[in-house]
């Protein structure tokens, strides 16, 4: 305690002196003089600790320099906020500031960082600070003194607050209540000593780990405008708001490992803002950074981070990719046309973030995608010389309808006899982005041309709590399959606790959706891989499909069911070989493209190339078909010929960057991936790696895989992977 504090405190001399003092004699019609002062409306703030006294009497030497510590931290934030320090109060201060927005925001301040400093502290280093603000007419005199009401109920109010909260005057919130967030705030009436009547207050509560008004928004867009200057926007009015933005162009600094840094943000994010125009649909980072935000959520028990997504000039009825739709049919999407449309947008997306509104889903009646009848099916393509297709852009599933999809003989007809087999069952299996999805789709538009019920089903729909144990999982499928079949949802009829979840699902589906249906059902499972994480449920979920595939052979309304199961991943759960449906059916592994097809392909792109030009991209990429068609679209549009293609193919500037940068981001997620394919890109021989590894970079389709022995798939991977991971 400084010796003005000391000052301020009577001592027994002191007191003496008063007694010693002869008391004012009051003389009849003497008027009191008039004090000269001047008056003016101030936002008055008081402070002081929750439990002071008792602090004092069990430590006082460390209570002292606790309540010293929090009062300088109080008095810089004071001046940050334009106020002044009037006086300290042994364990407070009282402020003046002639803005009562700055005086809210400098008590909101003040108690963040409290709040933070707090996490990082012993708990007996803490103290918790209550803060009282009115706005009110006060009187200046000489000497800096402030007096009046204002002071008054300032003092009254800070004794009314929470520990570690703010109490507000209605005047002071009727001034702030459209211009600073306010979160949890409510309103109470109260008993205030000195004042005859109840007065209406505002209680900003303490805050907590779920309070806090400091979220975390990861900001995912195109560097292009008007992407750019809309990310630019939002990143602005949430710092501003005292949010946290993440930004990569904003926010990583040069020579920083950006995977790393992604990474991180978004394991630490509450929100993720992501703005979806006609190019970054088709962003394979995007994509990836949507993918890896919906796990985080799956797995987050608070659903943290909340995906906000807007339409940036890209309207509703334009279609998502594959995988975008997959992970966003039930979110609401917002849209923004033009800079018009900039302040509202910004305003309610800060209401959402300020507030801590949770995920909002879309209010469409049809979320989901349903069996594709005959009537439903459209035409598969016929390629008019005439009339050629306009290039689509290479994303996702080839639509049906597109004489860019490249058929690979005799696969797509042995999948076409096989599925009118009664109680058949086909394995598709191929690295990422080789053509699963699209044959997948053209076995069911086949399937449904023929009569059958074709039900295509991609468990990247189902959230992660379905996954939580097997009876809710096998729920969520019985569940969707009848949705998609029209017919409704009886699951309580059929599901009896007495029996076991996998005998109350077989049930459902041989009394009930099979038995309710004329021709037999296709069931398309997409994305299997998504259950490969689940040992427990995986074995039991792929154990009753082989036991349904097995029960066909006996039975005939087991006939009717089909199964084309779709994965990624080479399957190393361990099953019974006597229960894994991975071992009986039609296996298909899907090949890459040869030099004939790419040379076709060409062709329909309208390039007119001869054996060189298809030898030279292939030496860069192999026969990857989504390499190949994404180098054809573009060099067909005219933005960059083959040789400038390939000159900078493996770089950052180059046309496969984003393809490349979300290879590096899985890669450096898991080290011992980064190890090995950093093995194998510096080799010139095949390199035996552990068997799990080798499975999970091959599924990636980053290297070809005979037994555990692996080599690059491309250049394009070992040349980008070996300078990126050296």
């Amino acid at each position: 305690m400084n010796n003005q504090q000391k000052s301020n405190f009577l001592t027994p001399s002191k007191l003496s002196q008063y007694e010693e003092t002869p008391l004012m004699e009051p003389k009849e019609n003497q008027e009191t003089p008039l004090i000269e002062a001047d008056c003016t409306l101030a936002a008055i703030v008081f402070t002081d600790v929750e439990g002071y006294t008792s602090k004092m009497a069990a430590n006082q030497n460390r209570t002292l320099a606790l309540v010293n510590r929090d009062l300088q931290l109080m008095t810089r934030i004071c001046e940050q906020f334009k106020g002044r320090v009037v006086q300290d109060t042994g364990d407070g201060l009282f402020m003046y500031f002639s803005s009562a927005v700055n005086a809210v925001s400098c008590a909101q301040e003040i108690q963040k960082v409290i709040f933070k400093t707090a996490a990082q502290l012993p708990e007996n280093n803490v103290l918790k600070h209550r803060i009282g603000i009115h706005l009110g007419d006060v009187a200046h005199f000489v000497g800096g003194e402030v007096k009046g009401h204002g002071v008054n109920m300032a003092a009254r109010l800070q004794t009314a607050a929470q520990a570690g909260g703010i109490c507000i005057s209605q005047t002071v919130y009727d001034v702030v209540k459209n211009r600073l967030p306010l979160p949890g705030i409510y309103r109470e009436v109260r008993e205030v000593k000195g004042i005859e009547e109840p007065v209406t207050v505002y209680q900003i509560p303490a805050l907590d780990i779920e309070q806090s008004t400091n979220k975390k928004v990861f900001i995912s867009y195109r560097s292009h405008d008007p992407d750019l200057s809309l990310a630019e926007e939002f990143y602005r009015a949430l710092k501003a708001a005292g949010h946290e933005a993440f930004m990569a162009g904003q926010s990583i600094r040069l020579g920083e490992g950006w995977p790393q840094r992604i990474e991180a943000e978004l394991k630490q994010s509450d929100y993720l803002l992501l703005l979806l125009s006609e190019k970054s649909v088709t962003s394979e980072m995007v994509i990836e950074e949507v993918r890896r935000a919906k796990e985080l959520r799956d797995r987050n028990s608070k659903g943290k981070p909340i995906i906000l997504p807007i339409r940036v000039k890209f309207p509703l009825n334009s279609p998502l990719n594959y995988n975008l739709r997959e992970y966003l049919s039930c979110i609401q999407q917002r849209e923004w046309h033009n800079p018009e449309d900039t302040q509202n947008i910004v305003q309610e997306i800060l209401e959402i973030v300020t507030e801590g509104r949770a995920q909002e889903e879309t209010t469409e009646s049809q979320k989901h995608p349903v069996a594709i009848s005959d009537s439903q099916a459209k035409p598969l393509p016929v390629a008019i010389p005439e009339f050629p297709q306009i290039p689509e852009i290479p994303e996702g599933q080839v639509e049906l309808a597109s004489i860019f999809y490249v058929e690979r003989p005799p696969i797509e007809l042995r999948c076409y006899e096989t599925v009118l087999q009664p109680g058949s069952l086909i394995r598709i299996k191929a690295p990422r982005q080789m053509g699963k999805t699209s044959l997948l789709a053209r076995i069911l538009h086949y399937a449904a041309n023929s009569g059958f019920n074709a039900v295509p089903l991609s468990f990247q729909l189902a959230d992660g709590k379905v996954f939580t144990d097997l009876d809710k999982f096998l729920r969520w499928f019985a569940a969707s399959i009848a949705r998609r079949l029209r017919l409704a949802n009886r699951l309580d009829d059929y599901w009896d606790e007495i029996f076991g979840s996998k005998d109350n699902c077989t049930a459902y589906f041989e009394e009930y959706l099979l038995e309710n249906i004329e021709s037999p059902l296709v069931l398309g499972l997409d994305e299997v891989d998504c259950v490969f994480q689940y040992p427990e449920i995986a074995a039991d979920f792929f154990g009753l499909l082989r036991a349904w595939h097995e029960d066909a052979k006996n039975r005939d309304i087991w006939k009717k069911l089909r199964l084309l199961v779709v994965h990624s991943t080479e399957v190393y759960i361990p099953i019974s070989i006597n229960q894994s449906p991975f071992n009986v059916g039609l296996p298909i592994e899907l090949p890459e493209f040869n030099q004939e097809q790419v040379q076709d392909l060409a062709k329909r792109y309208g390039l007119q190339w001869e054996g060189t030009e298809v030898e030279k991209l292939m030496a860069m990429v192999g026969g990857h078909p989504y390499l190949i068609r994404l180098a054809l679209y573009h060099i067909q549009r005219g933005d960059l010929s083959l040789d400038e293609l390939l000159a900078i193919a493996p770089t950052e500037a180059g046309l496969y960057a984003d393809h490349l940068r979300r290879h590096l981001w899985n890669l450096q997620q898991h080290s011992e991936l980064a190890g090995g394919i950093k093995e194998v890109m510096n080799a010139d021989t095949p390199v035996r790696l552990e068997a799990l590894s080798a499975f999970k970079l091959h599924s990636m389709g980053l290297v070809y895989l005979q037994g555990n022995e692996c080599t690059p798939r491309c250049d394009l991977y070992r040349f980008y992977l070996r300078d990126r991971l050296d």
